[in-house]
């Protein structure tokens, strides 16, 4: 649930104690007395959307105070230090996923097409009377759609997520679509494509610079400026997502997964997937039933 990096709590999302480590929605009024961890400052390994419709308190993230004291969405990425501070009585929606329960879905790169989740200083927009009873009518079914874990809840939340998601970029960034993308921007998009449809054949850096027209270090460069991650990390990050997805949506077995994924054997795919991930492959597959 919790490490120590120096003296600041890590979380992950299982702290929320659902059955799974992935999606969690809830009450902010509930985090006092049931998440006490979240009033501390932590890191967390997963993004945050605190849908605040009225409360009283603030949200502290990475050196800068949000006061919690209009209709407003507050956006938590992975990796901020942040402490959050609210009434009992408070009411909207908190909602925790990670990049992997998204993505199981929706293509990997989609994410980057939020503005917001990828600037490095927006933490808040603010919700005018409209928007405000929009996100809490589809808020409240994400969380009845939570409880009653019906077949494809799943899939299901992360319909809603995507909305949701699309709906923030709409209020943050409108002319987002109009705008010219530098041209770092421009060779991380071509990069991320190129991934997609060559990771199978392709696992090294150098064949996605070399597509480029880019050396491997400035690749590893410009992943680092706007990911935080190496190209190479990126890449298993890539195969990872794609085991992931055939481990969890087909019934097909390990070493078939490990040769659809161009593995040389099952062993070398276990290897990997275990290093990436922390679990073994049967692991993942089980908790996903």
């Amino acid at each position: 649930m919790s490490m120590k990096s120096g003296e600041i709590a890590v979380l992950s999302a299982d702290m929320f104690d659902t059955g799974n480590d992935f999606f969690w929605i809830g009450s902010p009024g509930c985090i006092p007395d049931k998440y006490p961890l979240l009033e501390q400052p932590h890191r967390q390994l997963f993004y945050m959307l605190l849908c605040i419709e009225s409360a009283e308190g603030s949200a502290v993230i990475d050196g800068v105070t949000i006061l919690l004291d209009h209709p407003k969405i507050i956006c938590v990425k992975p990796g901020s230090i942040c402490s959050i501070h609210i009434n009992r009585n408070a009411s909207g929606h908190v909602i925790c996923f990670t990049e992997g329960f998204f993505s199981l879905r929706y293509n990997n790169n989609v994410l980057l097409n939020f503005s917001f989740l990828n600037k490095e200083n927006v933490h808040e927009v603010r919700l005018n009377a409209a928007k405000a009873a929009e996100w809490s009518h589809i808020t409240r079914f994400m969380e009845q759609e939570f409880h009653h874990r019906q077949k494809g809840a799943g899939n299901v939340l992360r319909s809603y997520l995507n909305i949701l998601l699309c709906n923030l970029e709409r209020l943050f960034n409108p002319v987002e679509g109009t705008e010219r993308k530098n041209n770092k921007e421009e060779k991380l998009r071509q990069f991320k494509l190129l991934l997609d449809e060559h990771f199978i054949a392709h696992k090294t850096p150098s064949f996605y610079a070399g597509q480029l027209n880019i050396t491997t270090n400035y690749l590893n460069k410009l992943c680092r400026e706007y990911n935080g991650l190496s190209s190479g990390a990126l890449i298993r990050k890539r195969i990872t997502l794609e085991a992931r997805r055939l481990l969890h949506y087909t019934g097909l077995s390990v070493a078939e997964v490990a040769k659809e994924l161009g593995f040389e054997s099952a062993s070398y795919f276990v290897t990997f997937f275990g290093k990436n991930t922390g679990t073994t492959p049967e692991s993942f597959r089980k908790k996903q039933q």
